[in-house]
Order: structure tokens, then C-alpha cells, then sequence
């Protein structure tokens, strides 16, 4: 469900709280205060803390599919354009959004149980994403990489960790990070390629 403008109020207000202080540290009452509504407003829409963490966690995850199939969707099908197109997603994700980042990064453990079961639902598709680019690109050919899932964990891993470095004045720009991303994702793809590159015999380009 997409969040009402008021609704996003206080999403956007309980973000910026729970990035800078944690969830335990958090109140409710100063996001509360954040968003400029009384107590009682906020709890019109959310029941708990624990209900707008979980709100604010879901519109990360929606911000992150939309902007990974914004660059899918003209990415045609080839599993290489289609792998870079994801790694470009995901940078830019990770430097537009960073306390987007910071929030699935830290605070998913902080979800009661029920809360982590709807979470996970919502990041199946996400998964899904990266595992079917691999394995097409494993059938077809471009991919050689005997260790499919090891590779997925680790360009989803070093991508994530962005947020935790990236400085909008430089020295790098998220395009440029983008294509270094790209070019270190294939190299754990196609280990290969990446050998001969290495060697000034080929080129992954």
C-alpha cells in the first residue's frame, strides 16, 4: 500500500530518527514532534513504534525497486547489460537514498516477529532479481562462475556498503562508482575474462 502524504510525514520524520539514534534510543514522541503533528495524530496511523519502523523499512524496500527497475526496464535482456543495470541501481540507491540504506542495514533486526515475516515477503522479489540475471546468464554463457550464490551475496554486500562511504563531493561520482561496481560484479562472474583482462589479453568491456 502506498503511503497517504500524511503517512509519509511521519515515515520521513521516523526515519531520520531511528538513523540517528536506533531503534531502542528512539521516541516516539520526538518523531512525533519531528513531523509536527500531536501524539495522538501519529497514533491514528501507526499503532506502535513498531508499526512505523516496519512502514519506514517497506518504503526503503520500494524505493530500492523502483529505482533497480528503472534501470532494468532499458536494459534489454542480455544477462551483462542486465547485470550492470542492477549494479547501477543499486549505487544509485545506495548514494540518493543512504539513510534508506542505513535503515535496511541495521534496523530489519529490530522487527518483532511478525514484522521480519512481512519485511521478508516484500524482499523476495529483490532476490528473486539478482538470482534470475545470474542464472540466465549462467545458461546462455556469459556467466562462468562455478559459485553462483557466493557471487550474489557478495555484489549485493559490497553494494550495500556504499552508504556507509559514499561523500557527494567527490572524489567519485555515483556513475563512476557504478562502473567500477559493474566491472568488479563481472569480474566474480566471469573469472575468466577477468583473468585474461588482468593479463592485458582481453577486455571485459
Amino acid at each position: 500500500m502506498v503511503p497517504s502524504p500524511k503517512q509519509r510525514v511521519f515515515i520521513e520524520a521516523g526515519r531520520k530518527e531511528f538513523v540517528r539514534n536506533g531503534y531502542g534510543a528512539s521516541s516516539i514522541r520526538t518523531i512525533a514532534q519531528e513531523a509536527g503533528v500531536s501524539l495522538s495524530a501519529l497514533y491514528y496511523h501507526y499503532k506502535n513504534k513498531q508499526d512505523l519502523l516496519l512502514a519506514t523499512l517497506l518504503d526503503g524496500v520500494d524505493t530500492y525497486d523502483a529505482v533497480c527497475d528503472a534501470e532494468l526496464d532499458s536494459a534489454g535482456d542480455d544477462p551483462v547489460d542486465r547485470l550492470r543495470a542492477l549494479v547501477r541501481g543499486n549505487v544509485k540507491f545506495r548514494t540518493r537514498y543512504p539513510d534508506h540504506g542505513r535503515m535496511i542495514a541495521t534496523e530489519v533486526r529490530n522487527l518483532d516477529s511478525e514484522g521480519a515475516r512481512r519485511y521478508d515477503e516484500r524482499r523476495r522479489a529483490g532476490r528473486r532479481r539478482i538470482r534470475d540475471i545470474i542464472d540466465d546468464g549462467i545458461a546462455s554463457g556469459a556467466f562462468t562462475t562455478a559459485h553462483p550464490d557466493d557471487c550474489r551475496r557478495s555484489i549485493l554486500a559490497m553494494t550495500s556498503a556504499i552508504a556507509n562511504w559514499y561523500d557527494p563531493n567527490g572524489p567519485a561520482t555515483p556513475d563512476e562508482i557504478a562502473d567500477r561496481y559493474a566491472d568488479l560484479a563481472l569480474a566474480l562472474l566471469c573469472p575468466n575474462v577477468a583473468a585474461l583482462a588482468a593479463t592485458g589479453e582481453g577486455d571485459m568491456r
